[in-house]
């Protein structure tokens, strides 16, 4: 049985055992649009969770020298467990999307030992990526993420024990956070026992400054400011990641390559990421700014065959990495009735002049148009996307210039 499997069926337990436990004095049931079913038992000292969302989209895509493509489909079908204890300081959370084909995208728990300090173990989002990779899914700016995020991350999760913390309540938080993961991304052990793990782990950390204090309760977890901060709101961010021993083109995988040493073992590259991000908001008005670059080491005495005959150039590393640097520039506002105007420019260039490289030099222009109806719980969402990028011309063995438009219709509903 895969590990996420059990870590699963804990997490079930663990909500069931709890409620076997506990002598029920009181309980009640509410439900509302955004926060799903909930059910408090004992005044509130055990709550449980049930909810999701549902995005629905149109997409149009025009590349330069190709036809027009058109896609509907919906997006994202999530359903989510959660629940929290409050005398076991114990809470977790499962999350699936079956729109995907591995629907398990969370499954943790955490434990609280003092207010400031929260661990957690099992599957999930990391905060070791840029800024908007550490948001869920239905909390987006945009329809979608950008080249920026996707460029260098896959789904953002992992599988490990995380260390979240907070210094300071008021005018002045720090939030220090590590991580010790797999490195090989999400559903890492594989579909049986032949499937087996890659490489070594991944050790990553962030550490958040918010040098004018928390966001207003409910307006942390978005890139809008939806609740019109009425001071200033300021976090400056720095992320690292450092996965000994990838074979995943942004170590969220394995087993997509592997290179060997002249002992004609298997030898795989480190692979390192950096981020540095800031997010801004005040009255309605939001800016994100964000960079990152990553780098591969370890590479001397890599062979591309297992009888070590083919050596990898130091170059070359780039066909089986996404390496290189970049940034993503994007804001808005949105007004108190809901209606949101955003914007967002991204550019990336790759490390080496290869090309073969997995990253491309590029960049792209968004403009985005929301009408909030409930919050972000109902929404309607459009965007236009301009993308510039370099394009390999195999038969030519040239490089291309490229332009390609995207736009996209989206409704989303949070239950």
């Amino acid at each position: 049985m895969k590990l996420n499997t059990i870590i699963t069926v804990v997490i079930i337990l663990i909500g069931f055992t709890g409620l076997a436990q506990i002598d029920i004095k009181t309980d009640s049931k509410e439900f509302q649009l955004g926060d799903g079913l909930r059910f408090n038992v004992n005044d509130g000292e055990y709550k449980f969770n049930i909810n999701g969302f549902i995005q629905g989209a149109l997409k149009h895509e025009k590349m330069d020298g190709s036809d027009a493509t058109n896609y509907m489909n919906t997006k994202n079908t999530y359903l989510s467990i959660s629940g929290s204890m409050y005398k076991e300081k114990v809470s977790f959370l499962l999350q699936n999307n079956f729109s995907n084909a591995k629907p398990l995208l969370d499954a943790w728990i955490a434990y609280t030992p003092i207010s400031s300090l929260k661990i957690s173990f099992g599957q999930k989002q990391t905060f070791t990526n840029n800024r908007e990779m550490t948001f869920y899914e239905d909390k987006l700016q945009f329809i979608d993420r950008g080249i920026f995020s996707s460029e260098f991350s896959n789904s953002g999760r992992e599988f490990g024990v995380f260390f979240e913390s907070q210094l300071g309540k008021n005018t002045f938080v720090i939030k220090p956070k590590f991580a010790v993961t797999s490195g090989d991304g999400i559903n890492s052990f594989g579909a049986n026992s032949t499937d087996v793990d890659k490489g070594g782990l991944k050790y990553g950390g962030r550490i958040d400054i918010l040098p004018t204090g928390n966001f207003k309760a409910g307006n942390d977890g978005y890139i809008a400011d939806l609740l019109h901060e009425e001071k200033i709101k300021i976090l400056v961010g720095a992320a690292f990641s450092y996965n000994k021993g990838a074979s995943n083109k942004v170590g969220e995988g394995h087993g997509d390559f592997v290179f060997y040493d002249n002992n004609l073992k298997e030898k795989l590259p480190d692979f390192r990421k950096s981020y540095c991000d800031i997010l801004i908001k005040y009255k309605g008005f939001s800016f994100l700014g964000e960079y990152v670059n990553s780098s591969a080491l370890s590479l001397e005495g890599s062979f591309l065959n297992p009888t070590a005959t083919a050596p990898l150039f130091m170059t070359e590393i780039s066909n089986y990495l996404v390496l290189g640097n970049g940034y993503n520039i994007q804001g808005g506002y949105v007004t108190k009735s809901g209606l949101s105007l955003d914007f967002k420019y991204e550019k990336l260039t790759k490390e080496f002049n290869n090309n073969y490289s997995l990253l491309s030099n590029q960049d792209a222009f968004t403009i985005g148009f929301t009408k909030y109806i409930k919050g972000n719980n109902l929404k309607i969402q459009s965007s236009v996307t301009s993308t510039n990028l370099d394009q390999f011309n195999a038969p030519l063995n040239t490089i291309e210039k490229r332009q390609k438009v995207t736009a996209q219709f989206s409704f989303q509903v949070v239950f």
